[in-house]
């Protein structure tokens, strides 16, 4: 990992959400000269969540003083940080698409995600939907070279099962990621 540089930026925008957020914030970040390198948005039950990474040759306080006019009305919640410049992972391994869904209950996710984590696997990207009383997540994660895929998808059937949930566990397609 290399030291944080001055170049590369986490922006996170959080609140409720209303129409234009993404143009003003995209339009600060493009008045600064600022590229939008990787980004992720969603929204949860009429709250607004992004996430952007972004680079360009100016400080952290230019980027809030430009994104400040966003959080002004108390709506909203603006955070810039500078974040490592990491390279990501290179090739090996391979990518999964885990399911699981069945009533809802505290305790799905941690669950089950945490024999992911017990066989050294990453989750890459995760989504949970309650519909009523089902609850449904997908994830996206990649496992090690040389994992024992079986042992895993087993751990993982055996922890839903404790919550009361199925799980499924399938290779992953390359244009799914």
């Amino acid at each position: 990992m290399r030291p944080v540089s001055n170049d590369l930026y986490a922006v996170t925008v959080l609140g409720h959400d209303r129409p234009g957020i993404i143009a003003e914030t995209t339009a600060g970040l493009a008045e600064l000269g600022l590229n939008i390198e990787d980004s992720t948005m969603t929204l949860l039950r009429g709250h607004f969540a992004m996430m952007l990474l972004c680079r360009g040759t100016v400080e952290a306080a230019a980027v809030e003083g430009a994104l400040a006019s966003l959080a002004a009305g108390g709506d909203l919640d603006v955070s810039v940080r500078p974040v490592a410049d990491e390279v990501a992972p290179g090739a090996g391994g391979t990518s999964w698409v885990l399911t699981v869904h069945g009533g809802d209950r505290p305790g799905i996710v941690s669950e089950v995600v945490g024999q992911v984590a017990s066989a050294g696997g990453n989750i890459t990207d995760l989504t949970t939907r309650l519909a009523g009383d089902l609850y449904l997540l997908v994830a996206e994660l990649d496992l090690p070279v040389g994992a024992d895929v079986s042992a895993v998808e087993g751990a993982i059937r055996a922890a839903a099962e404790r919550v009361g949930v199925t799980a499924t566990l399938r290779a992953a397609e390359a244009d799914e990621l």
